[in-house]
């Protein structure tokens, strides 16, 4: 099975905004990030899962028709910081979160490991366990679900995730093949 992780094209946000799950437009540049998206991918994807956000949808919904939302492939939801600048926000709560994403929650939001707890549940449902024989399928997703796949997958920490650069558009290739996995990816 081949699983293509895709995260979005760029947002239409100002620089320094806190963005989770704010459903936010798309950059003017929409149509030719998707385009440079849908050159690297195979024509015959059998399916795709995608987060439910605008940001998200219109990618999924350009690759093929066959597409599932799922809202545990939104990204993290971070409460009441959501649309707020970074600058904005309380710098002690901030700077607490910061020394412990992975287990503090945004008020109203979540933490880290929730993230990963909704993407493993998702991985295992969609993936491991499924009984659907996709061979070639697409998830549409953002960079906090997606770093916290590939922590899954690779079982490394969460704290060292952030050390995965997934740009926008940035498409990781998964190949599981007789209980084997390999992770390329296929942005060049």
């Amino acid at each position: 099975m081949e699983i293509y992780l895709i995260r979005h094209t760029k947002p239409k946000i100002e620089e320094g905004i806190c963005y989770g799950q704010l459903d936010i437009d798309l950059a003017e540049t929409q149509n030719i990030e998707i385009e440079n998206i849908l050159s690297k991918l195979p024509l015959n994807i059998d399916f795709v899962y995608s987060s439910p956000l605008k940001r998200c949808k219109i990618l999924a919904e350009n690759i093929t028709s066959k597409v599932l939302f799922d809202e545990r492939l939104m990204e993290l939801n971070f409460g009441d910081w959501e649309g707020k600048k970074w600058d904005d926000i309380d710098q002690n709560k901030l700077n607490n979160w910061m020394n412990d994403y992975v287990n503090i929650k945004v008020e109203n939001g979540e933490s880290y490991l929730d993230l990963f707890d909704r993407a493993q549940s998702f991985w295992n449902e969609k993936i491991v366990n499924s009984n659907d024989n996709f061979n070639k399928i697409a998830i549409v997703s953002h960079a906090g679900f997606i770093r916290a796949i590939l922590s899954f997958i690779q079982n490394s920490k969460l704290e060292d995730s952030f050390q995965i650069i997934l740009d926008y558009g940035n498409i990781s290739k998964i190949t599981i093949q007789n209980k084997s996995t390999e992770i390329n990816n296929i942005n060049e």
